[in-house]
């Protein structure tokens, strides 16, 4: 009926209106400035994948993918041996979820729903159960309550090369006071931009970027004692609690965890 047409009834959702691609890539890459006029959602399976829009750098933390609206300017890095989900949104389908770049949680429906379409090498919603699946889907992306971002960035000039000397090396340990130093600006005044800009503290935002190099490195199948040497940890009794207390679970356990789900994705 024309009614069910113009509502988007899940019987007649035609092909394109939400597509399923898979990425994998063994080299770091970097995408040039890129915008769609389709939704983007973006989950990475293994390795790390971080995307800027504006001054927000967004790198999901495991069970969590990056959302970007239509219309969304934005940049992509990827590290090496990397494995992705894209699901683009046609734009009148995207009313339920997010008007802002989001950080969202990937719950177990929604995980299994992309397993399923993965495993089937459904691309598209060509039968009216598969047109259902894809909007369950975007249903449970919609549920959770989205992050502005996992490890947001700023243009103030101190501090933005103090994020970005970390991002190139997060094994770097030096203190606040010491980064200080070198881009010529006080503790105090980088501790305040680092609440305005941030919105967490310097610590907590340096534990969430080797957090996040730390999931890639696991993917890869490194040693978590190489991991904790890799970003900087003293020891590597100490990565595995901050890794545990962020996570919830140990490093090796969480690394036998993406090792089942990449078998589960072949």
């Amino acid at each position: 009926m024309t009614a069910d047409n113009e509502t988007g009834d899940d019987r007649t959702l035609p092909p394109g209106s939400i597509v399923v691609k898979v990425v994998q890539l063994a080299e770091v890459t970097s995408f040039p400035m890129d915008r769609h006029s389709w939704g983007q959602f973006v989950y990475s399976v293994t390795g790390v994948i971080e995307l800027t829009v504006r001054s927000n750098r967004y790198a999901a933390p495991p069970d969590f993918g990056v959302w970007l609206p239509p219309e969304t300017e934005h940049l992509a890095w990827v590290g090496d041996e990397t494995s992705y989900l894209l699901l683009d949104i046609e734009q009148r389908h995207c009313e339920r979820l997010p008007r802002q770049a989001s950080v969202l949680s990937v719950g177990p429906i929604a995980k299994a729903i992309l397993l399923d379409l993965k495993e089937r090498g459904v691309s598209e919603p060509r039968t009216g159960d598969d047109a259902r699946l894809m909007r369950v889907l975007i249903d449970q992306l919609s549920v959770g309550s989205p992050l502005d971002s996992f490890l947001p960035l700023s243009d103030d000039r101190a501090l933005k090369q103090v994020l970005e000397a970390l991002c190139r090396n997060p094994a770097d340990s030096r203190s606040l006071e010491e980064w200080a130093r070198h881009v010529h600006s006080t503790e105090r005044t980088l501790a305040r931009r680092c609440k305005r800009d941030l919105g967490m503290s310097f610590v907590k935002w340096r534990q969430r970027l080797r957090l996040s190099r730390a999931v890639a490195m696991l993917a890869d199948g490194l040693s978590v004692q190489t991991v904790s040497h890799k970003l900087g940890y003293a020891t590597t009794s100490a990565f595995i609690a901050m890794f545990q207390g962020a996570l919830g679970t140990t490093p090796n356990v969480f690394r036998g965890r993406l090792r089942d789900e990449h078998d589960d994705l072949r």
